[in-house]
């Protein structure tokens, strides 16, 4: 009974673990390039000052995915358990030390691990990879004496041919889902710029409830060397921190803004639009009947042909449309109105470099790379 319970238990372990990680190389798989950009956000000089890596975030991208992927589907159907294993708990490893470093040091604020489909934050991150490294060492004791047997189910045997086979059907799938978010747009879209999605009322949402911050400012005693941390509120009321003639002076560089209540959450808070003068045109974006809007978050990579032809097709198809090309250049564009977002906000919504959205009142209708707009 005992030995039957602890099998049962043995085999639930490695199926769940095998598929967390499955799941996590699928919601990563679908949206290369998005998981792509959070690689670029390890790269970068404010993470671990790499930026040489940054022109492979992409294909680091799909190493690492690729990884999950097999490993995990090698994992459930108990293909070669040892090396499966080892690599496993290899790899879980390497992400904890990712996720470490990101909540330690508080510089990615999202790992990325379930991609736009489940958000978490850092110490949440580094907390699941600890436990998914508990549960492959748990794995790997418990399957230790299998491991010889295992490893005679080759290609050649009838019931390794079978796994194999699986494995290579579900390698083929994978492979096409990959391409299309690559080449195209995401299968699945995790991200809230979904089409269907309404601008105009997410902000309503986001603007009847906000989320709330407050300051805490860090403190010092010129006398005694004594600091503390005081909220905004307890700062204006205790007058013996900014009195004439008081020891307490402001850390600026140490004072934090701290999440008090959280509001609805939206990625759509960051649509915000300007001008090149800097004036927000972001409303008359979302409330005009139609808006075709150019994305470009690396101006400088497209191709001048490209760019020609798409703002020709534009120019042929916009009618009475509003029509803004938006990157982080005010000279990008050649025949179209230039307009100003942030860099990051950019990568939220496209995928591709030129991207083209398409609003009727505010509601996303149509979204594709410039290459596919221009071919349709």
């Amino acid at each position: 009974m005992i030995k039957s319970l602890l099998i049962f238990i043995k085999e639930l372990l490695r199926i769940a673990v095998a598929i967390l990680f499955i799941l996590s190389g699928f919601v990563k798989a679908v949206d290369l390039v998005g998981f792509s950009f959070k690689m670029e956000e390890y790269f970068s000089p404010a993470v671990f000052n790499m930026p040489f890596f940054e022109k492979y975030a992409l294909l680091l991208s799909i190493i690492v995915v690729v990884l999950e992927l097999f490993l995990g589907a090698m994992l459930l159907l108990k293909i070669r358990l040892k090396f499966t294993l080892s690599a496993l708990i290899a790899l879980c490893i390497f992400f904890g030390f990712l996720t470490f470093y990101s909540a330690y040091y508080n510089v990615v604020t999202d790992c990325g691990c379930f991609g736009d489909a489940i958000k978490f934050t850092p110490w949440q991150s580094f907390i699941k990879d600890i436990v998914l490294l508990a549960g492959l060492i748990i794995l790997f004791i418990l399957y230790r004496k299998e491991f010889s047997k295992n490893d005679k189910d080759t290609p050649e045997k009838s019931e390794g041919k079978f796994k194999y086979w699986i494995l290579g059907i579900f390698s083929l799938i994978m492979i096409y889902i990959m391409s299309q978010g690559i080449m195209h747009e995401p299968l699945i879209d995790f991200r809230d710029y979904k089409i269907g999605t309404d601008l105009a009322g997410e902000k309503e949402k986001i603007a009847k409830n906000p989320s709330e911050y407050k300051t805490f400012y860090s403190l010092k005693n010129q006398k005694t060397g004594d600091t503390v941390k005081v909220n905004q509120d307890d700062y204006i009321k205790q007058t013996k921190y900014w009195e004439e003639g008081s020891p307490w002076k402001i850390e600026e560089e140490k004072n934090e803004s701290v999440l008090v209540k959280e509001g609805y959450k939206s990625e759509i808070i960051k649509f915000k639009i300007e001008d090149p003068t800097g004036m927000e045109i972001t409303d008359e974006i979302i409330k005009a009947p139609k808006a075709i809007i150019v994305f470009s978050y690396h101006p400088k990579d497209i191709p001048s042909s490209l760019l020609q032809k798409l703002e020709d097709k534009i120019h042929h198809e916009k009618g009475t449309a509003v029509v803004y090309g938006v990157s982080t250049d005010p000279n990008t564009f050649k025949t179209i109105k230039n307009a100003m977002m942030d860099g990051t906000a950019i990568k939220t919504i496209a995928r591709s470099n030129p991207f083209v959205l398409i609003l009727q009142n505010g509601k996303i209708v149509d979204k594709q790379p410039a290459k596919d707009y221009i071919q349709q």
